[in-house]
């Protein structure tokens, strides 16, 4: 018998946050172990709960949910979008340029998959959300990163960014409130970005999944307000502001002069009509959603939940004799690092693995993001205050052999 092949481009998709330590985690879990699962924003994991408002819409709808519906999400859910992106500044936004889907990771895949031939490239920042490299290559694509470092507080150098540019460049991704860094893009570095995308007619993609997500007054600018008629897609979802990750409820809506986008908003459809339409029970929750009551501002405020998690991982991180960190300024997670001058030869993967096999602790290694010769990790801030701090106890104890050359204990 010939062994079945799989499609070739896979060999260069990685993603490591279900990958090969999650894995390990779930065998150790198995043996008995208890393991505290950083690597992951999931906060329903965590005792984080649905909005009630959210949950009464689905409830009250479930007799209107059993057909198909509109390939590109039902009326009510993309009213209730269109009047929040015309809030927010977009132009030409409208029914039928606004797409919901299952997740906004479909709506990446269906963006890129309407955009990209062979050979053509992305520009995409890193650390990035793997999922928008995994989507790029399989599609025929090819991410070209701009460096996004922590000595400039995780922010891209807009002269960086333009010099990738080539004549295969087909768009910019920009990720803002960013996973995995935490960095909110202030006002004049994201109109440097607009302006190298108009220069070279790039299509604007914004993944602004995190948008409600900030702390400590950090401002938020929607990208798709700031270009104006310059062709921009952006992408919110429930997932994460609402804490509804199993909803797997996303939207992307296409902003900009409609002559430039026709021919790409008419694939979009297509696209989305391929898959006959998204889940129809939880669409009814989005308009409940934009037009509910906000319920994140509690938890980002000092005394709530995630400000008091993201403080812990501050303090813990300054009292470290081996970590630093550039504070997040919004998302859930942080990105510390180890410092060069206690562990020179640190090797992000060989920690990670070490600090679950030997402190029953799961965190992403910064190389998982698509960064070369990472020192960083990532961990999700959702868990409970006190838990984080146990966390980087743990940490500072692995920190410590490694930097003592102790061997790995290792884990059968």
């Amino acid at each position: 018998m010939t062994s079945v092949k799989t499609n070739a481009y896979l060999k260069e998709v990685r993603y490591e946050i279900r990958g090969e330590l999650a894995r390990r985690a779930r065998a150790l879990e198995a043996s008995g172990r208890s393991i505290i699962k950083l690597n992951i924003g999931n906060p329903g994991l965590f005792g984080f709960e649905v909005p009630a408002h959210l949950r009464q819409a689905i409830s009250e709808h479930l007799g209107d949910s059993g057909a198909y519906q509109n390939e590109q999400g039902i009326r009510e859910a993309r009213e209730a979008i269109v009047a929040q992106r015309q809030a927010c500044g977009a132009r030409h936004v409208d029914l039928e340029r606004t797409f919901v889907g299952n997740g906004v990771s479909e709506m990446i895949d269906i963006s890129l998959r309407a955009l990209l031939n062979e050979g053509d490239e992305v520009l995409m920042p890193s650390p990035d959300y793997p999922l928008w490299s995994a989507v790029t290559v399989l599609n025929g694509g090819k991410p070209c990163y701009y460096r996004c470092l922590a000595q400039n507080q995780h922010l891209p150098d807009p002269a960086e960014v333009a010099a990738l540019i080539t004549p295969r460049t087909r768009a910019m991704v920009i990720i803002n409130p960013n996973s995995p860094t935490g960095a909110v893009y202030p006002r004049a570095l994201l109109e440097q970005l607009i302006a190298i995308a108009a220069e070279h007619k790039l299509l604007l993609m914004c993944d602004e999944i995190y948008d409600g997500i900030l702390y400590d007054a950090t401002p938020f600018y929607p990208l798709a307000k700031l270009a104006g008629e310059l062709p921009c897609v952006s992408f919110g979802g429930l997932s994460k502001v609402y804490r509804a990750c199993g909803y797997r409820m996303g939207w992307m809506t296409l902003s900009g002069d409609p002559e430039q986008t026709r021919a790409y908003r008419n694939t979009l459809q297509l696209l989305s009509s391929l898959r006959l339409c998204p889940n129809v029970v939880a669409q009814w929750a989005i308009s409940a959603a934009l037009n509910g009551t906000p319920t994140i501002q509690a938890l980002t405020a000092p005394g709530g939940r995630l400000y008091e998690a993201r403080r812990t991982v501050i303090e813990n991180v300054a009292r470290s004799s081996y970590l630093e960190l550039v504070p997040p300024s919004g998302a859930l997670y942080a990105f510390p690092q180890v410092r060069a001058d206690r562990i020179n030869d640190f090797d992000d993967r060989a920690f990670a693995l070490r600090l679950l096999e030997e402190e029953s602790v799961l965190v992403m290694p910064g190389s998982s993001f698509n960064v070369a010769h990472s020192r960083h990790f990532r961990l999700t801030l959702l868990p409970q205050p006190k838990d984080l701090a146990e966390v980087f106890v743990r940490m500072e104890r692995v920190l410590e052999r490694i930097a003592r050359k102790e061997p790995h204990r290792a884990v059968a």
